[in-house]
């Protein structure tokens, strides 16, 4: 095993730790804890990511969350829709390595009642929220979920460990809508979103890392360039 390798395995290790660390403390109330090991959760996943080989903006979408998620745990309303702004740009790096590995139209195509039911539960989920949003979140909100919707649209062509993350993102995020909206919150809240949530991202994650990683070896779909040329010339 290369230096490399090792130090992706460690990374890759410290994020489950430091994963079960969160889960547990919000488990148990310890809030301190919570706070503190929730910013980190993302840049470790970063830095494993980037030891493993990934593309630079892999780990951007990533750190991006990071942002989303110190904000979000303000509980300043300013700060929220900053955050917000924060996984937006997470979710339009993801939307760009996916349109770069074929995900959207140019690579293979996905059927259409796929597609619809996609949006049918974008529709139904805003149709559903909005009464009960604050009048100035409701734009943010509705904007934002497109944008989480495309994204769990666009992992499906990288296979179901991505299409899961997709899906995992969508369920932590309209749980936690469903909070903003004052509708009754299961137990343990925020561990759900914060479970689903760490997974989402991790499947996400190592969904465009394998699927880049089989673009090096075989050259790329419909090109002829090997990956290490395309990598020199992207972020």
């Amino acid at each position: 095993m290369t230096t490399t390798a090792r130090t992706a395995r460690v990374l890759l290790g410290a994020f489950a730790v430091l994963a079960v660390v969160h889960l547990g403390a919000l488990l148990t109330a310890a809030t301190t804890v919570a706070h503190l090991t929730k910013p980190a959760l993302m840049p470790v996943l970063a830095a494993y990511v980037l030891a493993a080989g990934a593309p630079r903006l892999l780990a951007a979408a990533l750190l991006f969350g990071c942002g989303g998620d110190t904000l979000l745990q303000t509980g300043d309303d300013g700060l929220f829709l900053v955050g917000m702004g924060s996984f937006a740009a997470g979710h339009v790096c993801y939307l760009v390595l996916f349109a770069r590995r074929g995900a959207f139209p140019g690579g293979r195509r996905l059927s259409g009642p796929l597609a619809a039911g996609y949006a049918a539960a974008w529709l139904g989920a805003v149709a559903l929220l909005w009464p009960d949003l604050a009048a100035d979140l409701r734009g943010p909100v509705a904007g934002y979920s497109l944008l989480l919707t495309a994204t769990a649209f666009g992992a499906l062509r990288l296979g179901p460990g991505a299409a899961l993350g997709g899906l995992l993102f969508l369920f932590s995020d309209t749980l936690l809508a469903t909070g903003l909206a004052h509708w009754q919150q299961p137990p343990a809240a925020q561990f759900w979103v914060m479970l689903t949530y760490t997974a989402a991202q991790y499947a996400l994650a190592d969904g465009v890392r394998r699927a880049y990683a089989g673009r090096e070896r075989t050259g790329g779909a419909g090109t002829t360039r090997a990956y290490g040329e395309v990598r020199s010339t992207t972020v």
